[in-house]
């Protein structure tokens, strides 16, 4: 059987790299495509999303924000909304695969989590991050990302991801002004998988793995 004739047919296949699972034949073939050129172009990273209506509404809290700020930064589009766990840029496509392998040996159930502040980053000038962050909210986010890093460290190349510090945090846009910490009415999702997304033009998701009950 050949892939092409499947991939012009629209027939849906399950393909599985270790515990990385793609849904059609076209994007096991960008899946390859993009590891080989993620450390050339682009970033590559792990990330968690809101669904789509919080999305709207983080965009839409953003936009007030924005003005209130004068920020003039442009606003993080609402499909590009996300939290990275990990960075993936710069690894060599076999450990980019044992990523994904170990991603899929964590097991753990859906979580709640919220954010209630928003802040502005320390960056280079002009380019400052306006994020939105959170303490209490974020304690299981912290603690399930521990586990990814467990088993990140199983393997020989990757341990290094989990020394990196991680402070969760929404970008909501970058500009040359800066805003100090202010309390909000907390706003979150429960988180129901992690994503590999490939970022260059856009937000291309390669891969998901769903977390389970």
């Amino acid at each position: 059987m050949q892939l092409q004739k499947l991939a012009r047919a629209g027939f849906l296949l399950r393909c599985e790299i270790g515990a990385l699972q793609l849904q059609h034949v076209h994007d096991l073939f960008y899946f390859k495509m993009t590891l080989s050129a993620s450390s050339q172009a682009g970033q590559l990273f792990i990330a968690i999303l809101p669904d789509a209506e919080t999305s709207a509404q983080i965009h839409r809290m953003a936009a007030v924000m924005k003005t209130a700020h004068a920020f003039r930064g442009q606003l993080t589009a609402p499909d590009r909304l996300h939290v990275t766990l990990f960075s993936l840029g710069g690894l060599p496509d076999q450990l980019v695969a044992k990523a994904c392998e170990a991603i899929g040996e964590v097991w753990a159930e859906p979580f709640e989590i919220s954010f209630d502040r928003s802040m502005s980053f320390r960056g280079q000038p002009g380019s400052r991050p306006f994020v939105l962050a959170g303490n209490d909210g974020l304690k299981r986010l912290k603690v399930f990302r521990r586990a990814l890093a467990v088993a990140f460290a199983r393997r020989n190349g990757l341990r290094h991801l989990g020394r990196r510090d991680f402070t969760p945090h929404i970008t909501l846009l970058f500009d040359d002004r800066t805003a100090e910490e202010q309390p909000f009415g907390p706003i979150g999702w429960t988180v129901r998988s992690v994503v590999l997304i490939h970022s260059m033009n856009g937000h291309r998701h390669l891969a998901q793995w769903p977390l389970h009950v």
